[in-house]
């Protein structure tokens, strides 16, 4: 699926193929909690690294998050890049360099009508903020990290892949 996306202001607007377009996993930990917003908690879609193409890159910027896991001795550096317009904050996709051929638009910046997924995957809820009351359906996956299953299986075990 085509997707177009855009940040709020306008200054950076871009154009990806999105192989796994619907957004289905909240992420509840606090780096998309604080950098996204919203009801505490970030939607990523899984998308083509090669086909992001982007207007306006001149305004993004990039944020490599300081991050420390319960069991770390130390906080590190993410290598996990998330990028925002510089002009009015809005945080448009993450890459990683683990794997350099997907990027993840977050469904909040996207413009393209999006499917309903039919369940939803609840990510990081261990890192959850105190006041957020995540809404799980029935068929729902938690983790209290990551889940078991990637964003390419999840699509094809419900029967969504392109």
């Amino acid at each position: 699926m085509q997707l177009h996306g855009s940040c709020h202001c306008g200054a950076v607007q871009f154009d990806v193929a999105a192989a796994h377009p619907l957004p289905y996993m909240h992420c509840y930990c606090g780096v998309c909690r604080k950098t996204a917003g919203g009801g505490g908690y970030a939607i990523n879609i899984g998308a083509q690294f090669a086909t992001l193409e982007v207007t306006g890159a001149e305004h993004v910027e990039v944020y490599r998050a300081t991050i420390q896991n319960p069991e770390e001795a130390a906080p590190r550096r993410s290598q996990h890049e998330r990028s925002f317009c510089a002009q009015c904050g809005s945080h448009l996709w993450a890459w990683h360099p683990k794997w350099p051929d997907l990027v993840h638009p977050l469904a909040s910046a996207i413009d393209t009508p999006l499917p309903v997924p039919p369940e939803r995957t609840h990510i990081m809820l261990e890192f959850k903020a105190s006041w957020v009351e995540p809404q799980v359906g029935a068929n729902d996956i938690k983790a209290d990290r990551y889940p078991s299953e990637s964003i390419a299986a999840w699509h094809e075990r419900l029967g969504l892949s392109d």
